[in-house]
């Protein structure tokens, strides 16, 4: 009897709390940004699932050096395993579906994840629709390369094949796209090939635009170091491709039809497909955030990263997928905790390489205005225009570094 009314005695004593889990994010894409994301998220004490079909990233930065024979492509390839060992659970699989409203994320084999915040970095689509004669099938004949990966290694081989004497064609699609310098970098690093390996071939570039970022540093370096292999033909002089003759390796441009030996054709692009499956973007195909807290205008506890969203005068860039993960983390935080959002700063530095060392740059700073994320006057720049062989050989040098500290903050 006294067992008895002793164990009932304990059953009407107040249970002990139990401790309470911590608010759930799930990071959908596994690149820079949300890589960055993951890591700056769990920082901050969040529990953090990251949803990633590929068990290894392939870097879009420095992929043009694979392109130009000047690296391997095992140096552009990053797992997950550091993530895991800061407590963020990576799942391999697809997201196929997003409901806000119900806060799920519904996986290819059927299974749900349910989260308190979501944070999409699904990086960019291509968009094969905008540009007749150029499909997924055409680009196993004219690659795009925009994509780190199979397609950057089939560029490489076929410019390796090419015989001297050849005509390399670049097409390069008008804004917005992925790293905006990128195909100029691209563009020198060819001539480069070209002026050691291949010196009587020639590299035609077609641009559906007249200006780009760091205009004067590529064609003042252009002008020095490859005189008669690169043409460049901006929107004015008839640059805007307009069409792909897939089978006879030609482009079609307002005027007339160039024929290369090898082409690489750079299609315009929108952001990843969960986020037009989500209901995440605009008629512009990309995602329009809240520039203080990156939080989807269009879809509640969603938040939008790197290179899908609409970031303003902010470029798409690793570097800003980079800063933009960590300013979104913090805002996350705030949010499920009830606080306030800090207003933010935020940083870009763009790296290219005209040669091998020779480096220049851009930089830029940012802040919330008028609903987008404006450039702060007098912050940022680029290289000095007259800069002697020291500074951009110690601006390749820069970059190297650059990509050292983002892949290990991004994947550890």
């Amino acid at each position: 009897m006294t067992v008895r009314r002793r164990s009932l005695a304990l059953a009407l004593l107040p249970a002990p709390a139990l401790a309470q889990a911590p608010p759930h994010v799930v990071v959908i894409g596994g690149g820079f940004g949300g890589a960055s994301g993951a890591r700056a998220l769990r920082g901050h004490g969040l529990g953090v699932t990251l949803v990633e079909p590929n068990p290894t990233y392939t870097a879009c930065p420095f992929s043009n050096a694979v392109i130009a024979g000047l690296r391997p492509m095992q140096q552009q390839r990053f797992g997950y395993a550091g993530l895991r060992t800061q407590g963020i659970t990576v799942l391999h699989a697809a997201a196929t579906g997003i409901d806000a409203v119900a806060r799920r994320v519904t996986l290819g084999d059927g299974s749900v994840l349910g989260y308190d915040r979501l944070l999409l970095a699904p990086g960019i689509a291509l968009r094969f629709d905008a540009l007749p004669g150029y499909d997924e099938a055409a680009s196993a004949l004219l690659p795009h390369a925009w994509q780190a990966g199979a397609q950057t290694e089939l560029l490489a081989r076929q410019i390796e094949a090419m015989e001297d004497g050849g005509t390399i064609v670049m097409a390069i699609p008008a804004n917005p796209y992925r790293c905006p310098p990128g195909p100029y970098e691209r563009a020198s690093l060819i001539a480069h090939v070209l002026r050691t390996r291949k010196p009587r071939s020639k590299l035609l570039v077609l641009d559906a635009k007249d200006a780009f970022s760091k205009q004067r540093l590529f064609e003042s370096a252009w002008a020095a170091l490859y005189p008669g292999l690169l043409e460049y033909v901006p929107l004015s002089a008839g640059g805007r491709v307009t069409g792909v003759e897939a089978e006879g390796r030609a482009v079609v441009t307002d005027f007339t039809t160039h024929h290369g030996d090898v082409v690489n054709v750079i299609p315009p692009q929108r952001a990843g497909d969960i986020a037009r499956i989500a209901g995440a973007t605009d008629r512009s195909g990309w995602c329009p955030i809240d520039p203080a807290s990156f939080e989807s205008r269009l879809l509640p506890r969603v938040h939008v990263i790197g290179d899908a969203a609409i970031a303003g005068a902010m470029p798409k860039s690793a570097f800003a997928a980079n800063a933009q993960a960590r300013v979104c983390a913090a805002a996350m935080a705030a949010l499920l905790r009830g606080t306030a959002v800090q207003t933010p700063k935020l940083l870009n530095t763009c790296y290219s390489l005209v040669a091998p060392s020779y480096g220049i740059s851009v930089a830029g700073a940012y802040q919330p205005s008028n609903g987008l994320l404006a450039d702060i006057a007098g912050a940022g720049g680029t290289s000095p225009i007259d800069a002697p062989a020291a500074v951009r050989a110690a601006e390749a040098a820069y970059a190297e570094d650059w990509f050292e500290t983002i892949t290990a903050d991004a994947f550890g």
